[in-house]
């Protein structure tokens, strides 16, 4: 007798995905495997193999979801409130933008992932787009944000609500960009 009910319709890496993505946020990078994600969808541990050829290419697949995820969070909005989106996306998304940006799957070995990293990098590039070097913009913007989620994510600043806290340090950049 079967125990696990057999998995039929069309999206099966969608579904696979989705089970990983849930074993990820819930129990971190560590826990997830083929075998593990297979048994959460509901089908057998050869099943994401002709999806997924390893562990890594399921990260790499995750890691590109959760970029697209990312540029969705920053497109169309002011360069003001992306920071913040930024921010909001890694403390909501934790363990994913670890995932993301731990150096765990390698962007040169896979191309979909480099390409969805690059998308999401390009909304910040064009909402500097008015500047004469909008990529040294993003850049700098991009690290202020990006250091500012990982002390938060290690529980710096724990005290702080961090809503209000990531618009006061963005606000005090601002300030000291003006007054410079």
């Amino acid at each position: 007798m079967c125990l696990v009910s057999t998995y039929h319709h069309g999206d099966l890496p969608a579904a696979l995905l989705r089970a990983a993505g849930r074993t990820l946020e819930k129990q971190g990078i560590g826990a997830l495997s083929l075998r593990a994600t297979a048994r959460r969808a509901g089908v057998s541990h050869n099943a994401p193999y002709r999806h997924f050829p390893d562990r890594e290419a399921l990260l790499a697949a995750l890691a590109a979801e959760g970029f697209a995820m990312l540029g969705e969070r920053l497109r169309g909005k002011p360069a003001r409130e992306m920071g913040e989106a930024y921010v909001r996306f890694a403390l909501e998304h934790r363990q994913r933008f670890r995932l993301m940006f731990g150096g765990v799957v390698p962007l040169a070995r896979y191309p979909e992932l480099r390409t969805a990293a690059e998308s999401a990098h390009q909304a910040l590039v064009e909402a500097f787009g008015e500047l004469p070097r909008p990529e040294l913009a993003a850049a700098a913007a991009w690290s202020l944000v990006h250091g500012l989620a990982h002390l938060l994510l290690d529980g710096h600043f724990a005290a702080q609500d961090p809503e209000t806290f990531v618009r006061e340090v963005l606000g005090a950049v601002r300030f000291a960009q003006r007054a410079a």
